[in-house]
């Protein structure tokens, strides 16, 4: 377990070296000048772009400008936003326990109800249960994050005034109105999620169901729900955390248009902002961030992996 734990561990820094060149290198293939948006009025000034350029080091070869970014990154500094002037790090810092706990409670709704709905697929399989859990998993799947939750805001905020239609309350300032306001996101992005884990515990179930160790358990007069809870389904979460674990760290980065919707202050709102204004330093701050989130989110799933099959251990 150490070795291999090291060995994984060891692997990390060069992932992420590459993946800093694969940032940096593709973002210059960004459209537009950042110095003619940060000049303003006085684009058409050619000293000021000058000293734009001079002072971002916009001025010098692209290798000379990754290796100073690459430089402030290895101590912890992501250096400062272009547009707002403040240290990128901290936006980070900020916007990240916005989006994990949009993340965490998509990510608990899409547990709750996929897992369990492909468990009682596979075992009442071609049974109304199982039509009915394969039509609410193609739902999810199918139905797009934006229109679900324009939906959700018709029905929830103006029809029926339950909930607020965006904005959001920090949890530690006020429990219940914070879920109130991440509730219906949790919702939309939860949704999607639960029909590919549902799909895939379905078909991880009917696989273990199949198995003989599962025939030798029923063979013995072992309960069912022994059989399907202990033998199956602990053998059928295998490629199911795998999955969860890579569906995770696509909330944290790939929620954009619904935060953008329910007007969320998450990752996905600080890097559209920063795209659309060319601020350099926060998109490569954030998606390298994002990056190693996967990287440890892939570590994570090895080590549960490794929990739940004794012959991962072993080997």
């Amino acid at each position: 377990m150490g070795p291999w734990l090291l060995r994984r561990l060891g692997q990390v820094l060069p992932t992420l070296l590459i993946l800093s060149v694969l940032i940096f290198g593709l973002q210059q293939l960004m459209p537009g000048d950042p110095a003619l948006i940060l000049a303003g009025e006085e684009r058409g000034d050619p000293q000021v772009l000058a000293q734009i350029r001079a002072e971002l080091r916009l001025d010098r070869p692209l290798p000379e400008q990754y290796l100073h970014w690459l430089g402030r990154v290895l101590v912890g500094d992501f250096g400062f936003s272009w547009r707002i002037r403040e240290p990128v790090g901290a936006l980070i810092l900020a916007k990240l326990p916005v989006t994990f706990q949009l993340a965490g409670m998509a990510f608990a709704i899409a547990l709750l109800i996929g897992v369990p709905m492909g468990v009682l697929s596979a075992v009442r399989r071609d049974r109304p249960l199982d039509w009915l859990a394969n039509g609410i998993a193609l739902f999810g799947i199918s139905t797009p994050n934006f229109w679900l939750g324009i939906m959700l805001i018709l029905l929830f905020s103006v029809e029926l005034g339950w909930l607020p239609p965006s904005g959001y309350v920090p949890l530690t300032e006020d429990p219940l109105q914070s879920l109130a306001t991440t509730i219906m996101p949790a919702f939309v992005l939860g949704n999607s999620i639960a029909g590919v884990l549902m799909r895939h515990t379905r078909a991880a179930m009917l696989t273990a169901l199949s198995q003989d160790y599962v025939r030798t358990a029923r063979a013995k007069g072992l309960p069912e729900r022994v059989v399907v809870a202990k033998h199956a389904l602990r053998n059928a979460l295998i490629p199911v955390i795998t999955l969860g674990t890579i569906e995770f760290g696509r909330l944290l980065a790939g929620a954009v248009l619904t935060e953008q919707i329910f007007t969320i202050p998450g990752f996905g709102k600080l890097i559209v902002d920063a795209v659309f204004n060319r601020d350099y330093p926060v998109v490569q701050g954030v998606v390298l961030a994002t990056a190693l989130i996967f990287v440890l989110l892939s570590l994570v799933a090895d080590l549960l992996t490794m929990a739940v099959n004794p012959r991962l251990r072993t080997a």
